[in-house]
């Protein structure tokens, strides 16, 4: 593959409580296959990867503009990626863990 397989991590509430427990999640390309995904992260991240987990995620209908006429948006693939014990990606850190919600 000429292009980098890994488009960007997906950082939301459930991504971030996924990498407390050692799994992180990107959009990738959607030709990418596990191997591919796994020497990717391998490589740019200095990791070592145990487990490859992809999933297709359907490309949603939205109403856009003064006619209100339906765009759809493409399908992509989202991968989580399982690490070894005691790795992180720094991407993924978030600084300042106590919460001090009042």
């Amino acid at each position: 593959m000429k292009q980098d397989v890994i488009i960007a991590p997906i950082i939301t509430e459930k991504s971030m409580q996924d990498a407390g427990l050692g799994k992180f999640t990107f959009k990738v390309v959607t030709e990418a296959s596990k191997p591919s995904i796994k020497k990717a992260i391998e490589k740019r991240f200095k990791v070592k990867v145990l487990k490859t987990f992809v999933s297709l995620v359907k490309g949603k209908t939205a109403r856009r503009g003064i006619r209100r006429m339906e765009i759809v948006k493409t399908p992509w693939k989202k991968a989580t990626v399982k690490l070894e014990k005691g790795q992180k990606i720094a991407l993924f850190d978030v600084g300042g863990q106590g919460s001090d919600k009042k």
